[in-house]
């Protein structure tokens, strides 16, 4: 999505445990620490144990950078809040990722406030990576990947389809449902 020369891409994750989160998404940030790309979270769990320990852990280049981001979780859904945090968290740089986990309710109201601040900001290219647990949207998968450009996971960026193969942006995915020894559609 291009708003006014600003270039906000979408991605959206799919994540089983904090741990597996934390594993995923350490590679991914230490190559955009070397890009001087900042980096953001909204999260509605904090996981900032887990990265300490993970980071101590692994052999990363960005030890100190990763640990500087702020890990812990944001527990309002306000648009003054967010703004607070992305106002103290970005300074000038132009080029962020934003990191986002929760509750349905969460990340619908914090996406919205995130694309209103980022509409009025300084900020010439974003990513918004959305954090989806497993358990929580197993049956919304087709809905989210709607509303994304990209899918993100341990490999890094990747295109929809080459994840999830024979997904179609904007194509109706025919679902059947079994009922005892029969299929209806």
């Amino acid at each position: 999505m291009e708003k006014e020369n600003k270039k906000i891409e979408k991605l959206c994750s799919f994540y089983v445990s904090d741990w597996h989160l934390a594993t995923m998404i350490l590679p991914y940030i230490n190559n955009k620490i070397d890009e001087n790309v900042k980096i953001v979270t909204i999260l509605e769990n904090d996981i900032e144990k887990n990265m300490k320990i993970l980071v101590e852990k692994l052999n990363l280049r960005n030890k100190k950078e990763i640990l500087k981001i702020n890990w812990s979780n944001l527990e309002s859904k306000k648009y003054a809040d967010l703004e607070k945090r992305l106002k103290q968290e970005t300074k000038e740089k132009s080029e962020l990722v934003i990191l986002v986990n929760g509750t349905k309710d969460y990340m619908e109201k914090n996406n919205s406030n995130i694309e209103k601040w980022l509409a009025k900001s300084f900020v010439s290219s974003a990513k918004i990576i959305n954090f989806f647990e497993v358990t929580e949207f197993n049956n919304n998968i087709v809905e989210i990947l709607e509303k994304h450009d990209k899918v993100f996971n341990t490999s890094g960026e990747k295109e929809i389809n080459e994840v999830f193969e024979g997904y179609k942006k904007g194509e109706k995915i025919e679902t059947k449902k079994v009922v005892g020894d029969t299929i209806e559609e």
